[in-house]
């Protein structure tokens, strides 16, 4: 195997996101919960074809996600636990949450930040959908959204080599 400094830099990047991310759930004590109530979230397998994402010139792997019919760009995390999206991808997805749905609160290096559990009818990426998926809106200082474990973790396996990321439901 071997490495060359710029995929060095991409891998500490996408580490660094990772376990931002997971302190933000571990400050607010959610990193257990999602995991306990994924087992209970999980209704059915993965389904459809293997899913291709190719890695942007920045090094991540970005992919364009169909939820409930609707589609946003995120980021893919496997550091996640779970999906993570911006109040504004969830306006753009119309989950009409309320002030009053921001009720759990998470620490992140900006500050903190109120989230709003919810749950995703379907999530797919090109194809490869899980249906009941567990996510977090932050009300803000989140970039962009992130794919986390609550979806890859459904799947029956996804790969990552140095220019793309297969996805098999």
């Amino acid at each position: 195997m071997r490495f060359d400094l710029s995929s060095l830099g991409v891998l500490g990047l996408a580490v660094a996101s990772s376990l931002t991310v997971l302190w933000w759930m571990d400050q607010a004590g959610l990193r257990g919960e999602a995991r306990a109530a994924e087992p209970a979230a999980i209704t059915a397998p993965a389904v459809g074809g293997p899913a291709q994402v190719l890695k942007a010139s920045d090094g991540h792997y970005w992919a364009d996600v169909r939820i409930d019919g609707r589609t946003i760009h995120a980021m893919v995390d496997t550091g996640a636990s779970v999906m993570v999206l911006t109040k504004e991808d969830a306006v753009r997805l119309g989950l009409g949450l309320k002030p009053a749905d921001f009720n759990a609160r998470l620490v992140t290096a900006s500050g903190p930040v109120n989230a709003a559990r919810v749950q995703l009818r379907s999530v797919s990426v090109s194809g490869a959908r899980v249906e009941q998926v567990e996510a977090l809106v932050v009300a803000e200082g989140l970039p962009h959204s992130l794919l986390g474990m609550s979806y890859l973790g459904r799947l029956s396996g996804f790969t990552a080599t140095p220019t793309a990321l297969t996805l098999t439901p």
